[in-house]
């Protein structure tokens, strides 16, 4: 099993930041890639951005420019830093971490951002 806390979400005027972060402990390992992905409601889940073990990062065109993900790989942990928020970024946002079992996913944290 994997458990994974998320932390950083909140109400955030748009142009504003916040700094999302996941933390994952069990069967999981810095050799797994991670990620964040986010949802509206009525809407299918989005990818946000991916890092993999070895830094290599993939973003949603949405994104692309303003959010920045890292990982620390000897805290098993992924952050998503978010700058120039827009309205349209609110979501949930979900932490994701792929091992070779499958995929396990967080339960989420709210970021809304105000126009």
């Amino acid at each position: 099993q994997v458990r994974i806390v998320e932390s950083g979400g909140g109400l955030v005027q748009a142009g504003g930041s916040l700094r999302l972060s996941c933390a994952a402990s069990g069967s999981t390992s810095s050799s797994n890639s991670m990620g964040w992905y986010r949802q509206t409601p009525g809407k299918q889940r989005e990818l946000v951005a991916r890092i993999n073990p070895d830094g290599g990062t993939n973003y949603g065109d949405s994104v692309k420019g303003r959010f920045t993900i890292s990982r620390d790989n000897a805290k098993n942990t992924v952050y998503l830093q978010m700058n120039s928020l827009k309205p349209e970024d609110t979501a949930v946002y979900y932490c994701n971490v792929l091992t070779l079992r499958g995929p396990y996913w967080g339960p989420g944290t709210q970021v809304t951002v105000s126009s």
